[in-house]
């Protein structure tokens, strides 16, 4: 029995506005005792801080943290011995797999700019992201990085633009933005979503951003064109964040996801923080209203029509800056997951006629267990308990937990991150994005995260917090147990980055997955995978022919040795990022595939049989494996 939750009301009350300012309120009170905690009011707190005065002396806050840290202690203490009654799984021998930052090795000199300033836009803030994609399609993972652009009050020292790097198969990357002519010279980026929407073949660009956003349609020979306008998909005057590609009413063609934030601009920003020289903060998204989420309809010539409205997508208020689409409750059709800031979380169930139902509060994925609307960024789902169901992970902000959500079956979702062992191992890290990673290849998912303040003077409002941090490794012992990996995983791992906009993929095609970080006001990381584990796997392409040429919506079912693997194709995943589109299977010792079946958006199945493992393949909806090139990466 813990007896201490009545302690912990302070340090609630204390991050309601300065824990990053930027987000919500922290879940200490859970996250030191795991008890649903008692409700205080917040007087105290209003009179220390005020979102556009701050006028109390920062001793207090400092004061007022020395409690909170001992508080925590406490907490880490009862915690422990309450654990004797739920162990966690014994330890395996550490993972021997590392992970090399190759980012100057490759050639990719891109810098992202924060466009930082004593004003602190709210902009300035949010990184941007990045994204994976075979434009050439020539078996081989490039890459493309989203970047900002001067606004009313900061000028680059040099021009900004958005750069696309072409994977050479060799170990390095060369720069053909240019060529391409995706740029985005001037738009203020935020984040990118790849799809082949008009199922040509070549995967196109949707770059989100303040304002607006754009959409780049792959020629197909090296070169991008603007097709913003015609399409009808510029999300004029808002601000767009993440997006996602998916074929909700199964026609065949891709259509489009895409989550707004807050109404903030340069004429409403406020001044968050103690008045006192370099104590002002980014603000708390509570003070500014949200924005709607927009789904837009593929017309299959090129152009979309907006359906938020009547899709019923548009109709609550969202803060979002995640998003997952995928089929979560098993009826073939596939859903929206939204992870929004100090707002509810989103879970819209398809209704197979063009609507969806707002399920968020009845499914358990809005609140934490005990009720709090967290700082939803980052959003991922699989299968990490191999019951087939794919369970979601959302990262959130320093002083809360990083939440995952066992699916159960029926559009509901429990939340399990102490029972999964997570808990409270990272609650002194701001998780921004994330993914699910087989890193070691032992057949069973793990988390990659990022992490990074939002605020860059945090360590003035926390001193038990920096604003630059490691990034973290959740690794899977088996059946959703996880432990903390991060320190085995080698010192380029471990450095200290403001990490944001996060995506994974195989980009040396040789079966193990690496990690790309676009950094807030810095170079990226670009996190190669030496593999050193002798497990095998299996990578999968698909081609839709009936179904949309990206096979999103595809639900994937390996078997090998007895055991079953689940995997779905899906949407969006991560913080503003796009990853691999390739499915990827780690099978641990087993050398070959029993079986695996396809069940495409459009109904078809294909059943493969006799597999060899350690290999990427091709598969074409209604023909099997076909013939494609993915050359392995020949390292100098």
């Amino acid at each position: 029995m813990r007896t201490f939750v009545v302690q912990t009301h302070l340090c609630e009350a204390r991050n309601s506005n300065i824990a990053q300012l930027h987000h919500a309120p922290s879940a200490l009170t859970q996250a030191t005792t795991g008890v649903l905690p008692l409700q205080f009011p917040r007087i105290w707190l209003r009179s220390m801080i005020d979102n556009s005065t701050a006028h109390s002396p920062h001793r207090n806050a400092r004061k007022l943290l020395a409690a909170c840290a001992a508080i925590l202690l406490a907490g880490a203490s009862a915690f422990a011995q309450s654990a004797a009654t739920n162990p966690a799984p014994s330890k395996q021998p550490p993972p021997t797999v590392r992970f090399t930052d190759v980012r100057k090795a490759a050639g990719i000199t891109f810098q992202q700019d924060s466009t930082q300033t004593d004003q602190k836009y709210y902009l300035e803030t949010m990184g941007t992201g990045v994204a994976w994609i075979d434009y050439d399609q020539d078996g081989l993972m490039d890459l493309y990085f989203v970047q900002t652009a001067a606004t009313d009050i900061y000028t680059p020292p040099r021009p900004l633009r958005s750069a696309l790097y072409h994977n050479n198969g060799n170990g390095t990357f060369t720069d053909v933005t240019e060529k391409a002519g995706v740029g985005a010279e001037g738009h203020y980026g935020q984040g990118v979503a790849v799809g082949d929407f008009d199922n040509d073949g070549y995967p196109d660009l949707y770059v989100t951003g303040y304002g607006s956003a754009i959409l780049y349609h792959n020629n197909g020979n090296g070169t991008f064109t603007d097709v913003t306008a015609r399409a009808g998909v510029a999300d004029e005057g808002l601000w767009s964040t993440s997006a996602g590609w998916f074929d909700y009413d199964k026609d065949g063609w891709l259509d489009l996801v895409v989550t707004n934030y807050i109404n903030w601009s340069p004429k409403n920003n406020l001044w968050c923080g103690e008045r006192a020289p370099g104590y002002r903060a980014y603000c708390n998204p509570g003070n500014y209203s949200g924005q709607k989420t927009h789904i837009y309809h593929n017309n299959h010539d090129g152009t979309f029509t907006d359906v938020s409205e009547k899709s019923g997508i548009a109709e609550p208020e969202s803060k979002g800056m995640g998003l997952v689409l995928a089929d979560f409750n098993g009826d073939g059709w596939p859903d929206v997951a939204i992870a929004n800031d100090t707002w509810p979380n989103f879970l819209f169930l398809n209704n197979h006629d063009g609507t969806f139902t707002d399920n968020s509060l009845l499914s358990g994925l809005a609140a934490s267990e005990d009720g709090r609307y967290e700082a939803g960024m980052g959003i991922d789902a699989a299968d990490v308990e191999g019951d087939g169901l794919l369970d979601v992970y959302i990262t959130h902000l320093d002083f809360e937990l990083n939440r995952l959500y066992h699916n159960n079956g029926d559009g509901t979702f429990t939340d399990i991150t102490y029972s999964s062992h997570i808990g409270n191992k990272a609650m002194l890290l701001s998780g921004v994005s994330a993914k699910f990673i087989d890193y070691d290849n032992d057949g069973w998912p793990d988390i990659v995260q990022a992490n990074g303040a939002m605020v860059d003077n945090v360590h003035l409002y926390h001193s038990l917090v920096t604003y630059k941090e490691p990034l973290l490794m959740f690794h899977n012992l088996g059946k959703g147990n996880f432990e903390k990996s991060s320190e085995s995983l080698g010192p380029d791992f471990m450095r200290p980055v403001a990490g944001r906009g996060l995506a994974t993929a195989d980009f040396d095609n040789d079966g193990h997955v690496g990690v790309v970080v676009n950094c807030r006001g810095d170079y990226p990381e670009l996190l190669r995978n030496n593999g050193g584990d002798g497990n095998h796997w299996l990578e999968v392409l698909l081609i839709g022919t009936k179904s949309n040429r990206d096979g999103i919506g595809s639900v994937l079912r390996l078997t090998a040795d007895g055991a079953t693997h689940v995997d779905q194709a899906k949407g969006g995943t991560s913080y503003m990022s796009a990853s691999d589109p390739r499915i990827h299977f780690g099978l641990g010792k087993s050398n070959k595939i029993d079986s695996l079946v396809i069940t495409w958006p459009s109904g078809h199945v294909d059943t493969l049989k006799g597999i060899p493992a350690d290999q990427i393949i091709a598969v074409k909806e209604g023909v099997g494996i076909v013939p494609h090139p993915f050359p392995k990466v020949k390292h100098p």
